[in-house]
């Protein structure tokens, strides 16, 4: 029992249509993300279908190359999309070659129904896969499931594409409503329905760890904000009590900071505090965190990291601020900072405040000693002047 084409063909090209709306309104004023081109391809994909579905009431040279080369190009406007969308530059003339080609040998090929169905199938295979090929290089662009989605349903459309061309040169010609026929048609409706809710999907993920590190990020300069600097030293604490390995925070100041936005105005007090990010980020690892605690103060916290190898990083930082210097509106700013470091093994019990006082003694040491300095806490404060439970995050944090 087969299921009816000129209805299956029908269900495409409304879910066509549909989907496009779709695409439409969540696109709205995200011209970047692609979801305007996929949508195009899906109303040209549905234009091709309705060539498809009046076949014998149009003539048939017209049903066949308007129907297949409105199809190929729906597939190229589907890859043009995942290209704006992962920001690449549009270039629409290799994505024409493949509905041209088919074109131009479909016109040579009007009489020959089985050598139709398998150039067709072909093209339609190969530009499937380019598809999934392009997603599958830029996977580590994307996160979530929505990229997968995509790739996965345009796979299965190259393999019922090649399946198409093989029983089609086989049996020499496909009967109207044969099982092949209906399985080609109802695959493609699946496959339309799950790549376009992928790629809806692609686009939600994105945006979601876009506000995600928006969220967790400080504005001004980049940096981790306050409280995801203290959430990170939290779960590194927990980290490196569980492993035994050491554990290191510097506390940053920057010297005499008041004076600069008194003498050069609070613009050159942000390019100041972007620069000495800038230059933080340069010289730690790519497991090292840094994030602004407040004002002028800024954490860094450096896993599996020792006493002596915190206070060398330290001291190396001192210099290479010492030594850069910021422009703004052609004036030269010259900065110093102060440093206070933290570094060792911590035991059960032990929390992120604690090694936040520790490096905050170390540094209100460093700025009674002169500045431009760094000095080291070697030992928690683990009686007296902290907490043994970690204080929840602080109001203003939660």
């Amino acid at each position: 029992m087969h299921a009816d084409v000129p209805t299956l063909m029908a269900t495409i090209l409304l879910a066509s249509l549909t989907m496009a709306a779709v695409m439409l309104v969540v696109g709205w004023g995200m011209r970047r993300e692609g979801l305007q081109i996929w949508a195009a391809g899906l109303a040209v994909h549905a234009a091709g279908y309705l060539f498809f579905a009046l076949r014998g009431q149009i003539d048939d040279t017209l049903s066949i190359l308007a129907g297949n080369t409105l199809a190929s190009l729906a597939l190229a406007l589907l890859l043009a999309a995942v290209w704006r969308f992962y920001g690449a530059a549009q270039h629409w003339a290799p994505l024409l070659v493949a509905p041209a080609l088919l074109l131009a040998g479909l016109s040579q090929l009007l009489d020959n129904f089985s050598a139709r169905i398998v150039l067709s199938s072909l093209v339609f295979a190969g530009q499937s896969c380019a598809l999934a090929w392009v997603l599958h290089q830029r996977r580590g662009e994307t996160v979530g499931r929505g990229a997968r989605l995509v790739m996965a349903g345009m796979v299965v459309q190259a393999l019922l594409m090649l399946l198409r061309a093989t029983a089609s040169a086989q049996e020499g010609q496909l009967l109207h409503g044969s099982a092949m026929q209906s399985a080609t048609f109802l695959g493609t409706l699946v496959v339309l329905l799950v790549t376009s809710l992928g790629f809806i999907f692609m686009t939600k993920e994105r945006a979601d760890e876009t506000n995600r590190v928006l969220a967790a990020a400080d504005p001004l300069t980049g940096a981790a904000n306050r409280r995801s600097i203290i959430e990170a030293l939290d779960r590194d604490v927990g980290r490196a009590i569980r492993t035994r390995e050491p554990l290191a925070l510097m506390m940053i100041d920057l010297d005499h900071f008041k004076r600069i936005n008194d003498l050069h105005g609070h613009l050159a007090g942000d390019a100041v505090l972007r620069g000495l990010v800038s230059v933080l980020r340069q010289r730690i690892r790519a497991q090292d965190i840094v994030g602004r605690y407040g004002g002028e103060e800024f954490l860094v916290v450096l896993p599996d990291t020792t006493l002596a190898g915190v206070q060398r990083l330290a001291e190396d930082l001192c210099r290479a601020v010492a030594a850069h210097t910021v422009v703004h509106r052609g004036q030269r700013l010259a900065v110093t900072v102060s440093i206070g470091v933290y570094g060792g093994r911590l035991d059960p019990g032990d929390s992120w405040d604690l090694l936040i006082h520790a490096a905050d003694s170390a540094l209100y040491r460093a700025k009674n000693a002169g500045r431009n300095r760094v000095e080291t806490t070697p030992v928690l404060p683990r009686t007296g002047t902290a907490s043994s439970h970690p204080e929840t995050l602080p109001a203003s944090l939660q």
